[in-house]
């Protein structure tokens, strides 16, 4: 089983300043690879590959005024160019932004090893070629091949280790999906997931919580002269605090997926476009703040090292306008938090709603386990393709 696992590391003054220079390298290398191609492709019509890139890579660092291109490993400056080669190639195959060339004054940066990597959990020490041992922040052992190790710094000046391992452990193979032991979840903004067990998770806000104060140190930094030392200080400061943000919202996150793995076996959740719900200018900044995506991942592949089935509907199934004999309100606003079928006379909590629907839309096509409860699921019109994910 493929895993990664992150530390906090603390290098030395000396070890410091080799992973900056590894890092200023890392950009070099990437813009200059990104230019190289643009340019080759205007003259040529046709794409540079990366083998050639990298051939020109060993002749550029032979120049008298790019010796400095040999302090980092190597590996490093190869890494960024398949980096940028893996944008170029999303750009076309995906439809993904064109690759932007890197700021030399971002404080974020990073730089991947592969080959020389290790690591000592006894003495806490990791191993970094031309770099030597150093110290980590041992919270969590792992035993495996070590793929690759990526050295990333934070725009508040931290640094981490993160570690791509083959772990000896045997992927679990997923239980049959038992209607006993499945949810469905329902994701908003309100409230952060309802499931269909009656659980809600609080919509926490923390960016809402804290725009007081970020707008105090953004206006602060705004007023600092450019270049100036109490800019970079101002920046600082606005950094840890969008970091605070981050981490509140994270270590959130993981505490709810957590609670859910645990306690079912099936979870069913819808296919949101959240890419295109952003472009709604009136709930972008809500949307964002809840981090639906970063909920989602960490669903997929806590189930998959869980053994637990993990199960998608489509987008635009009626999940909170069907009731449960069938009728489609098909005046239901967004404001509308409760409503009542106008054929059956059942009143509804909206979220809760949504989430039984999920569940049922999630078992309507889905092989389940023999037991006692039966699926019902009322006819729907038009009914969106399901996807089945083990």
């Amino acid at each position: 089983m493929i895993k990664a696992y992150k530390y906090r590391i603390h290098p030395t003054k000396t070890q410091m300043e080799f992973l900056n220079k590894s890092f200023g390298c890392v950009r070099y290398i990437y813009n200059w690879a990104l230019n190289l191609r643009i340019e080759y492709y205007n003259q040529n019509k046709t794409s540079l590959s990366t083998y050639d890139i990298i051939k020109n890579l060993t002749v550029i660092k032979k120049d008298e005024d790019k010796l400095w291109l040999q302090e980092p490993v190597n590996e490093c400056l190869q890494q960024s160019i398949r980096n940028m080669d893996s944008a170029y190639t999303h750009f076309f195959k995906h439809k993904m932004g064109f690759p932007n060339f890197k700021s030399k004054n971002r404080s974020k940066a990073a730089c991947k090893f592969i080959n020389g990597v290790g690591v000592d959990f006894d003495n806490k020490r990791i191993k970094i070629p031309k770099c030597g041992l150093i110290k980590f922040v041992c919270d969590r052992r792992f035993e495996g091949k070590i793929g690759t190790l990526t050295i990333t710094r934070s725009t508040t000046g931290r640094y981490y280790a993160s570690f791509v391992v083959t772990t000896t452990e045997a992927e679990p193979s997923p239980s049959p999906v038992d209607p006993k032991t499945t949810v469905g979840i329902d994701v908003g903004i309100k409230n952060f997931a309802i499931l269909s067990d009656g659980t809600v998770f609080e919509n926490m806000k923390y960016l809402e919580n804290n725009e007081k104060r970020l707008k105090v140190l953004q206006y602060r930094l705004s007023k600092k002269q450019k270049g100036s030392k109490r800019r970079e200080e101002a920046k600082h400061k606005l950094a840890v605090q969008y970091e605070r943000i981050t981490n509140l919202r994270t270590n959130y996150i993981h505490q709810v997926t957590a609670q859910i793995i645990a306690k079912n076996q099936s979870i069913v959740i819808e296919d949101l476009n959240i890419a295109g719900m952003l472009k709604n200018h009136c709930l972008a900044k809500s949307i964002s703040s809840v981090s639906w995506g970063e909920f989602f991942r960490q669903l997929t592949y806590k189930s998959k090292f869980k053994g637990c089935n993990l199960i998608k509907i489509g987008r635009f199934e009626p999940s909170s306008r069907m009731c449960s004999c069938g009728h489609i309100n098909h005046e239901l606003t967004l404001s509308d938090r409760v409503w009542t079928c106008e054929v059956c006379g059942l009143t509804h909590d909206r979220d809760l709603l949504a989430a039984n629907n999920i569940k049922l839309f999630g078992l309507k096509n889905t092989p389940v386990v023999d037991g006692d409860e039966d699926v019902e699921m009322p006819t729907v019109v038009g009914s969106m393709k399901r996807q089945y994910i083990l």
